[in-house]
């Protein structure tokens, strides 16, 4: 369009547009306030802190073994089973139907909770209960499709921000409930279904987008948008349209992921997120059984796990913010930073499991989580500072499949009853020996790195070295033959 008829198609069309097209700046900055608002809501669940002493107190009087061996561990069984095929449907559908799936699950989680009295139904929670988990993605990559890739970055910050201030919030609305208010388990899962179905009605509400990462590229000529990793590994089938590459682009980046993991730092970085993010989850998923065993009452005014939840969340969010600020040359100390960490929740887990003291498990609880968060952002920064948003959405998800498949794996062997079938005590053993096997390991990684760092930097010290005394050397001869210095200058 010429510039010169741009006021007059603006002129004819403004009183035929809704406020929403004539102010496109403010349309985007309203979805993501509403997105963020969707994300706060949703995560307001006041009863999640407390479901495990709800399945083993008087409500539904489940047994630790139950809960432990027969129940807990159909949710590393089942996450594995939905996650890749729900982040594949998350970009195919383009968001809104997958969140709409989450909200659905979320009310079924609430409703066998509330209604269900066998060990099936309790199964079955926790199968919707993966399918929450799973579809986390289809938030958090949502706002690819509102705002600008310039823009991504702080506006991906509010909505995490949203996300962690609502657990906060939700545990202690829930820790406020049970202390002061007196309230039962079961009226708090009534009241935890009627915030989940209200975040339903929020998610109809949400736009569905025209686009996203892998399958609904933007086309057209008029497209100004910058072309991106898939464009140009789809390149070669331009002329063919789309589906010539829809089919095949996936595939092809999966084997451009093969030459990247050679990078030292992303397949470092990787392999924490896999090996680390499979115990860290373990561990979250049996630490509220152990705070059970160590502290068994039927005064549910004296449960703190909302406080230490909510505690837990605001130091994470800490750190990880503390963690932007962190400063070193991280290809020569990220094995040692990883080591030391991995060493000191060793530490937490052996401390959790051999103390008495329910205050005492609830502070390294609250460290272990802490000290994980604040190497998360350090991880997807190394991660993804070398690569596409495309590619990284995809390295991620590749490396929570690996991670979800390591923990499945520990979790038939350790905890199901088909396996070894142990008590909560033994399988924290087990979890101690697993990361302090992993802090051995990078700290071996981190003497490694060390050595060949003094070793490069011997040669060079010793050239420096060498020019600093040829000067020496050659000073008699350039005092003989003025010329030289004339040469020299």
């Amino acid at each position: 369009m010429a510039p010169g008829t741009m006021p007059l198609y603006c002129c004819r069309a403004m009183p035929k547009k809704p406020a929403s097209e004539m102010a496109p700046d403010q349309r985007w900055k309203l979805q993501v306030f509403y997105l963020c608002f969707y994300g706060f809501m949703t995560q307001i669940r006041p009863g999640e802190s407390f479901i495990t002493p709800y399945l083993l107190g008087a409500d539904k009087n489940f047994t630790k073994a139950e809960v432990t061996n027969e129940i807990t561990p159909v949710l590393s069984y089942s996450y594995m089973a939905v996650l890749v095929p729900i982040f594949l449907l998350t970009d195919y559908l383009r968001y809104k139907p997958v969140l709409v799936l989450q909200s659905l699950s979320h009310i079924s989680i609430w409703l066998l909770l509330v209604l269900g009295t066998s060990i099936l139904a309790m199964q079955l929670m926790e199968f919707f209960y993966s399918i929450t988990m799973a579809a986390r993605i289809a938030y958090s990559s949502y706002i690819f499709s509102l705002v600008a890739p310039s823009r991504y970055q702080r506006m991906a910050s509010y909505s995490r921000s949203a996300v962690l201030l609502g657990v906060f919030t939700s545990s202690v609305l829930g820790q406020l409930c049970v202390t002061l208010g007196g309230i039962r388990f079961l009226t708090l899962n009534y009241v935890s279904l009627g915030f989940v179905s209200f975040g339903l009605i929020l998610t109809l509400f949400l736009e569905r987008p025209r686009r996203s990462l892998f399958f609904n590229r933007p086309g057209g000529s008029g497209d100004a948008t910058v072309p991106t990793e898939l464009d140009r590994i789809a390149g070669g089938d331009a002329g063919g349209g789309t589906r010539g590459w829809r089919d095949m682009v996936l595939c092809r980046m999966l084997w451009e992921l093969g030459a990247l993991a050679k990078q030292p730092q992303l397949r470092l970085w990787s392999l924490w997120w896999v090996f680390n993010s499979a115990g860290y989850y373990l561990m979250l998923y049996y630490a509220h059984i152990l705070w059970n065993e160590i502290s068994p009452t039927t005064d549910n005014r004296r449960v703190y796990n909302g406080g230490v939840d909510a505690a837990s969340t605001l130091l994470g969010a800490v750190t990880s913010f503390a963690a932007g600020y962190v400063k070193i040359r991280w290809t020569l100390w990220s094995e040692l930073v990883i080591g030391v960490v991995t060493a000191f929740q060793a530490g937490l887990l052996l401390l959790m499991n051999s103390t008495t003291n329910i205050w005492l498990c609830y502070a390294a609880y609250i460290l272990f989580r802490g000290s994980h968060q604040f190497l998360v952002p350090i991880a997807i920064f190394q991660i993804a500072t070398s690569l596409s948003k495309e590619l990284c959405a995809l390295v991620f998800g590749v490396n929570t499949f690996f991670a979800t498949v390591l923990k499945t794996v520990i979790t038939v062997i350790v905890a199901d009853k088909r396996g070894l079938g142990l008590s909560v005590h033994p399988q924290f053993y087990v979890y101690f020996g697993y990361f302090t096997l992993l802090a051995v390991v990078y700290l071996l990684a981190a003497i490694r790195v060390g050595v060949q760092h003094s070793h490069r930097r011997q040669p060079v010290e010793l050239a420096l070295a060498k020019e600093l005394c040829q000067p020496s050397v050659e000073s008699p001869a350039q005092e003989k033959s003025p010329e030289a210095g004339n040469v020299q200058a």
